[in-house]
């Protein structure tokens, strides 16, 4: 029987090893570095309470498209 020819294998690796990053050039470590302080310094959004919503979980999350027997189309 022949050997598959395709490089769709994935190599065995040792365990606790990580895999070789790769080269970053100056510009994308400070694009990086630019990106992440802006994370540090983005507040959280605050957003209004809903009026009238249909409250529990989100429906469009976690698949709950029904309350009390009623198929809700949004």
């Amino acid at each position: 029987m022949q050997d598959a020819d395709n490089d769709n294998s994935e190599t065995p690796m040792a365990e606790g090893t990580e895999p070789p990053r790769k080269m970053l050039s100056p510009a994308a470590r400070r694009a990086l570095a630019e990106a992440e302080e802006r994370r540090k310094n983005q507040k959280p959004l605050e957003l209004p309470p809903e009026i009238g919503g249909r409250g529990g979980a989100e429906p469009a999350r976690f698949g709950d498209y029904e309350i009390n027997g009623r198929a809700i189309d949004f």
